[in-house]
């Protein structure tokens, strides 16, 4: 165990949440078992091993979807409210467990402990949202054409519901998902991203735990372990009626293609392109807040980070000034330590693309005005730390037409009206996440009207990270289309089915068809 981990309990962590040096990376409930390859896990923080697990064979996996299988069967019969119960016990098992698991995010994952902790307490909020939502899985109730009839509509569980998620959020996405699909009477297979397994082993054993306290079938929550190809498991089998997969546009399509095939449903989360528009009447200090964070938080590597500030002509210079000041008071380093407010970049890899924007930028005609670099020294040894950067662009650079999950923040101007600036906004393939600035009440309505913008999420005077688990989160364009979390998302998550009842003596046909026998 390195230093940065012992002076900050990561050991102590890892014991609560009962992770061992090596876990297996399967497992239905508390039955652990895989014989594929050793997967190894090392911190962003500080480059040391925290890890390893197995990978999933395809053996491993057919293990899993017959316990997942036969589960559903005794899960599906529950009454909706008992299954809101066990989530509720899922949810307090989380609140007693909120520091160790917000501190292994943290280090694992590399965002800020404080954003680890704010993780954990979303996956406590959807429970908290689900319990409640387990009442009020209603459908309608209508009124028939035919005498002495009653029609309504209800909805059923779906099934197995499999789930890949993203390695930027390690917890909360699976617990967006997995709350929902299990009061909606669905079980679960989840692979958690390769460069986050220990994540998923240690929500695996919270979720055991609470079904084996319940004498419930531990196939109601299983976990796979590995790269695209154990994904490929669930995206290729028929018995997964639904997959949820949250990552990148390119790998979107692909789960998108494979479960088309095979005429099932698909929820996807993918790529963000999001932009502040700020206008002449905008509160500058409220807008280099909501740009910084949304810039730089978790170091550029949410689904929702904002990529692009586009500021009005006349204000353009001030509101650059005010967020190049800002960014002078940013501290680098290692993310548990509260004093900082950026922690590193998942791997090297990602350096790699950070670098690669950088020059792209500059090469396509772009200035820096806030230049970036990859950290080095104590403190950085991992080499995945690098500097914030900021770049004056235009919309149409190829670069900025593509998401760089790294903390990279693209100045464009726009002049005239607002109508110009969410033109600009709008012209990017992707449509999750966009906000505008300004104090005037008809922008406003303006940006959130049907000629606005395109996005599944638009905000006004508040940045484009983050979301509130009540209202349903996803988006349009090349960002899949899904919806996760609040509102009536949870309706994906089960199959909708008509009733007729005919409570007469005699049958007649709608429409007043007649068929005399």
């Amino acid at each position: 165990m390195s230093k940065i981990a012992q002076d900050f309990g990561i050991q102590e962590a890892l014991d609560r949440l009962g992770i061992k040096s090596l876990n297996n990376g399967t497992s239905t409930g508390s039955n652990n078992f895989s014989s594929g390859e050793e997967l190894a896990s090392y911190s962003p923080v500080d480059g040391a091993l925290i890890g390893k697990v197995r990978t999933t064979t395809k053996e491993d996996y057919e293990k899993v979807m017959d316990a997942a299988t036969s589960a559903f069967k005794i899960w599906r019969t529950k009454p909706a409210p008992q299954r809101g119960e066990v989530v509720r016990q899922f949810g307090d098992k989380l609140r007693e467990l909120k520091e160790p698991l917000g501190k292994l995010v943290s280090y694992e994952m590399g965002k800020s402990y404080q954003e680890g902790l704010g993780e954990v307490q979303e996956m406590i909020d959807i429970c908290d949202f689900a319990v409640g939502l387990s009442r009020q899985l209603h459908g309608l109730t209508m009124h028939s054409e035919r005498p002495g009839h009653r029609m309504y509509e209800q909805y059923h569980p779906l099934g197995v519901v499999g789930i890949i998620s993203a390695f930027n959020f390690p917890v909360a996405v699976w617990a967006w998902n997995t709350a929902l699909a299990w009061i909606s009477g669905d079980v679960c297979v989840w692979k958690p991203s390769e460069k986050t397994p220990l994540c998923g082993v240690a929500c695996q054993n919270i979720a055991a735990a609470v079904f084996k306290e319940n004498n419930l079938p531990e196939g109601i929550s299983c976990l796979i372990n590995g790269d695209y190809k154990v994904g490929e498991f669930m995206t290729h089998d028929k018995r997964v009626p639904l997959v949820s997969a949250t990552g990148s546009i390119r790998m979107g399509k692909i789960v998108a293609q494979a479960v088309a095939a095979r005429l099932g449903k698909s929820l996807l989360e993918l790529g963000g392109n999001n932009a502040i528009i700020v206008t002449p009447d905008a509160d500058i200090k409220m807008t280099v807040i909501g740009a910084v964070f949304g810039a730089v938080g978790t170091a550029g590597q949410r689904c929702t980070s904002t990529r692009r500030l586009i500021i009005h002509e006349s204000i353009y210079d001030k509101v650059k000034a005010a967020v190049v000041t800002a960014y002078k008071q940013l501290r680098i380093g290692n993310p548990l330590d509260q004093k900082n407010h950026v922690g590193p970049l998942i791997d090297t890899d990602a350096v790699k693309m950070y670098q690669q924007a950088l020059y792209k930028v500059v090469e396509e005609g772009g200035k820096l005005i806030v230049e970036g670099g990859v950290l080095q020294g104590t403190g950085y040894e991992s080499g995945c730390y690098v500097k914030p950067a900021i770049a004056e662009a235009t919309n149409t650079f190829e670069i900025v037409q593509h998401e760089t999950f790294a903390p990279v923040l693209y100045l464009l101007k726009y002049s005239g009206d607002v109508e110009n600036a969410i033109t600009l906004q709008n012209g990017v393939v992707q449509g999750l996440s966009s906000a505008i600035m300004t104090n005037n009440l008809r922008e406003a309505e303006r940006f959130l009207s049907t000629q606005g913008s395109d996005c599944g999420i638009a905000n006004v005077n508040i940045g484009t990270s983050g979301a509130e688990i009540g209202g349903a989160f996803g988006g349009e364009k090349e960002t899949g289309g899904g919806r996760e979390s609040g509102s009536d998302a949870w309706k994906i998550y089960m199959r909708r089915q008509t009733n007729t009842i005919n409570y007469t003596t005699e049958l007649p046909l709608a429409q007043g068809i007649k068929f005399d026998l």
